[in-house]
């Protein structure tokens, strides 16, 4: 049962779970979320479709409805849920991962996610305690249902005239497959812009470099001025400038600010991530925003930016959360609205690069790996070393350490769905940066045999 993670379920189909793990699944959470009408969709993955005939399965010998989308992206189904009123939804997907990994995202009520703490635990202990699943008296009816002209619509409601610029498009052979023509027309350069599930030209995660060489090139050959990159699901979407430079996701919070807070005047809170840089609050303090920082994941970030009623906020992976859905996240809806941005900014002389050379201001490590066993003690002595040395001026605890220095930060944080420790620092010249770094491996090494 190791597939039950902090934000959803998702591991190697057939090891990590299995078809009985989703008609179990299926049974039981009509019971755990209280309805006997819940909306499902999947991606294209090969094992897509016998997760789905199982969870169907479950749902409906539990007594409930299902009302079957088909091919979805994630945030379709998000949409499906708080538009049409539904108190449960299930997208069949291992959104980045490689093709043999499958899984299930759970939303319920106005499309807030159903985490480990708030649902799937519960699942998991049903599952694992042997429970029985007696088959209801009155069984479930399927019911096809098409929603794709209707979140088409409220997509383009947001799209303006982006024709001065010229795209290149990385759909990944994932769900974005559904939309983008209809949105963006011929107009873009596109590749791998077919479903395809077993994702045979990369994988479909656009934070590895290699799946995002192909889109620099593009870019440079067809001398575009932005490039787009989709993850499998669509809920995430990254970005390469007219040089082929892959963006960091974290800036493109301060991009959304033009939108938002300078187009609209929606002066107030934007939330980001615990890795975020403190360039994106900076960048975006003068338009009005009130800037907040919490735990990574959707999990934690629907909810942290409902509870705030948030304009918008976003992540280091690639989310970003609207306030105008849902409070969730859409990679098609920010991509047009970035486009929107882009190419404003291009009519006044301004490219994407330079538009992000003014956001820009720190030295930034990236996101590093370690593999280590005791992670709390690691996390605990890297925090101890710095703080014991120069006196910090903000310290957060809530989704591992993010301790600030009068000229430079780190976050080091667990994976909630890998074996790893998670080290981000950033400074204001690259000599600090290196030291921090250097000082960190060293400790994470000799101390903690970190790998």
């Amino acid at each position: 049962m190791g597939a039950f993670h902090a934000y959803d379920i998702r591991g190697v189909y057939n090891v990590d779970f299995d078809r009985n793990t989703a008609y179990k699944v299926g049974y039981f959470l009509p019971e755990l979320l209280a309805t006997d009408k819940v909306l499902v969709g999947r991606d294209c993955r090969v094992s897509s479709d016998e997760i789905h005939d199982y969870l169907i399965k479950g749902l409906t010998d539990a007594g409930a409805d299902v009302y079957d989308l088909g091919l979805s992206t994630t945030p379709m189904v998000y949409f499906g849920t708080a538009n049409y009123g539904f108190k449960a939804s299930v997208q069949i997907t291992a959104s980045h991962n490689p093709a043999e990994y499958n899984g299930m995202k759970v939303s319920r009520e106005n499309a807030l996610p159903v985490g480990y703490d708030n649902g799937l635990g519960q699942i998991k202990e049903w599952i694992e305690s042997g429970r029985d699943c007696p088959v209801s008296e009155k069984k479930g009816v399927v019911h096809p249902m098409d929603i794709h002209k209707d979140y088409l619509e409220f997509l383009l409601k947001y799209k303006k005239d982006i024709s001065s610029l010229k795209i290149a498009m990385d759909v990944s052979n994932g769900m974005a497959s559904l939309y983008v023509k209809e949105l963006f027309g011929d107009a873009p350069e596109y590749i791998y812009d077919t479903l395809d599930g077993r994702f045979p030209n990369h994988e479909p995660n656009p934070l590895i470099p290699a799946n995002v060489a192909d889109l620099k090139e593009l870019v440079k050959n067809t001398r575009a001025d932005i490039g787009v990159i989709y993850d499998g699901d669509a809920d995430r979407v990254m970005f390469v400038d007219e040089n082929g430079r892959f963006i960091s996701p974290d800036l493109m919070i301060a991009v959304l600010g033009h939108y938002f807070l300078q187009e609209r005047g929606e002066k107030g809170i934007v939330l980001q991530d615990i890795r975020s840089s403190k360039a994106v609050g900076e960048y975006l303090a003068p338009m009005g925003a009130e800037m907040r920082t919490w735990k990574v994941g959707r999990a934690f970030a629907a909810h942290k930016l409902r509870e705030l009623d948030g304009v918008y906020g976003g992540e280091l992976a690639g989310h970003y959360y609207f306030r105008d859905f849902f409070y969730s996240d859409s990679g098609l809806l920010a991509s047009i609205l970035i486009l929107n941005v882009v190419a404003e900014m291009k009519q006044n002389g301004v490219s994407l690069s330079q538009l992000i050379g003014r956001i820009e201001k720190y030295q930034n490590s990236g996101e590093i790996n370690f593999r280590i066993e005791d992670k709390k003690g690691a996390m605990d002595a890297i925090r101890d070393y710095f703080m014991n040395g120069e006196q910090s001026t903000a310290y957060m605890d809530f989704d591992g350490y993010r301790v600030e220095f009068p000229q430079w930060w780190f976050n080091i944080r667990p994976s909630n769905t890998e074996p790893y420790l998670r080290f981000i620092c950033e400074a204001s010249s690259k000599e600090l940066l290196d030291e921090k770094v250097s000082a960190v491996r060293k400790i994470l090494s000799e101390q903690f045999g970190a790998k």
